[in-house]
């Protein structure tokens, strides 16, 4: 009911900016957006941006960026493991929505509008960040941590495109995919160990141990390490890449800490929780007797390996996302495209 609520409030703002749009330049063709809106009337401006920023509150809600992600833990601890790993995906949509609008309509060549919310974004990254990390380290339950580095790789995904720039594009493009697999994964993979926990659950306190610890230990370990940015994973590429983005000035000053510490603060919760579910109660006999079904573990490991193909794949993935980065920034050829002309 939390989730449904909110997304209708969000539909209704969608359609009250998209009214707005279609109003003031007559399409929703965003090729045509883009080019009504660089040539708009001063006095139509303030009501063309007041439609970009509800066109940003409705992604911001749906991608969970501060101060709109509170309904994201609790329907994400809520969700079955299957809806909860898709889940995963369709945060990633808001941003995704973020990124179109706001480079291609109120991108640089928007004119009057040009760069819109650019460093609004910048702010709702990086408090974003804060607030996931904290989630994490305050989560007493397992499904409620996972929910929590959902929002951390949101924020972080969002001040790569706040960034503006095309190295910082592409390494939130390779950060999303890292992000998106192992979120996927974490959720699939939570739901084999709470299965051998018995009443005890996703709960991170001390009980019985599990049919298989040293799998699912291990398999933990390796998620555990690659969201808090260490090698040899692909989230120690994507922050590095996105490290290395960031220009040097009080930009650098904010987003280092940030990912350094945040990545700390991860490290610190995700081994709380690895301590609490794999570590005590080993000596006692397990709360479950049988072992996780092959099909659900498969899912598992095929996510988390993605991880591992984002590292052995880096340098043909990196140049296609460079190039995506660069198209996305480069507006005039795909406009021509789109008016019949040659690129």
């Amino acid at each position: 009911m939390h989730y449904v609520v909110l997304n209708l409030l969000g539909s209704l703002f969608f359609l009250i900016g998209v009214g707005l749009l279609y109003g003031l330049t007559g399409t929703l063709n965003m090729a045509d957006l883009a080019a009504k809106v660089a040539a708009a009337d001063p006095e139509q401006a303030p009501l063309l941006a007041a439609a970009g920023y509800l066109l940003l509150v409705v992604f911001a809600l749906k991608a969970a960026i501060l101060p709109l992600y509170f309904w994201l833990p609790r329907a994400y601890a809520a969700a079955s493991a299957p809806v909860a790993a898709l889940f995963a995906i369709m945060t990633k949509v808001g941003l995704y929505a973020i990124l179109r609008v706001f480079t291609l309509i109120f991108g640089s060549a928007a004119g009057a509008l040009a760069n819109l919310a650019h460093e609004l974004l910048w702010w709702l990254a990086a408090l974003t960040i804060v607030a996931g990390v904290l989630g994490a380290l305050a989560a007493r339950q397992l499904q409620v941590l996972l929910a929590y580095l959902v929002v951390v790789s949101v924020g972080t995904l969002l001040a790569g495109i706040a960034l503006g720039s095309a190295e910082g594009l592409s390494a939130a493009l390779y950060y999303l995919l890292h992000s998106t697999l192992v979120a996927g994964g974490l959720f699939l993979l939570a739901d084999l160990i709470v299965r051998q926990r018995g009443e005890a659950g996703g709960e991170l306190l001390q009980q019985r141990a599990l049919r298989q610890p040293l799998l699912l230990g291990s398999l933990f370990f390796a998620a555990a390490i690659s969201v808090a940015g260490l090698p040899p994973f692909s989230g120690f590429l994507g922050k590095v890449m996105l490290l290395r983005a960031v220009p040097l000035d009080g930009h650098a000053l904010l987003l280092w800490p940030l990912l350094l510490v945040g990545g700390l603060g991860l490290l610190i919760a995700l081994s709380r929780a690895g301590s609490a579910l794999f570590w005590a109660g080993q000596q006692q006999s397990p709360a479950s007797t049988e072992k996780s079904d092959p099909l659900r573990l498969l899912a598992a490991c095929g996510l988390l390996l993605g991880s591992l193909l984002l590292v052995v794949a880096a340098q043909p993935i990196t140049a296609y996302l460079q190039a995506t980065a660069n198209q996305l920034l480069d507006l005039q050829p795909y406009l021509a495209i789109i008016r019949g002309g040659d690129a």
